[in-house]
């Protein structure tokens, strides 16, 4: 049984090590120990979700592209339109 705290610091070590990252190398490293295949093609196709609803697509025209759900793209839409932000960060820093 872990405490509370201990899942923050972990969280927290995680945070660290992915803003430690320098290049794409790096990244598709530390993605390839930390999650399984399928994992790492359900966060890209969340990303690209996201991308293409920004860019105004449909959210039909979005899951026949992408392959995503309905339900996966009403959820990268909602957090997209959300108060967080982080893809909308992410999507303006790669200048989409």
């Amino acid at each position: 049984m872990t405490v509370a705290g201990e899942k923050n610091d972990e969280l927290g070590r995680l945070l660290e090590a992915l803003c430690s990252l320098e290049t794409t190398e790096e990244a598709r490293a530390l993605l390839a120990d930390l999650c399984t295949p399928r994992e790492v093609e359900d966060l890209s196709q969340r990303l690209e979700v996201a991308r293409m609803l920004a860019a105004g697509a449909s959210y039909a025209d979005v899951s026949r592209t992408t392959g995503a759900s309905s339900t996966t793209v009403s959820r990268v839409s909602k957090c997209l339109n959300g108060e967080k932000g982080g893809y909308r960060m992410v999507l303006s820093r790669l200048g989409e």
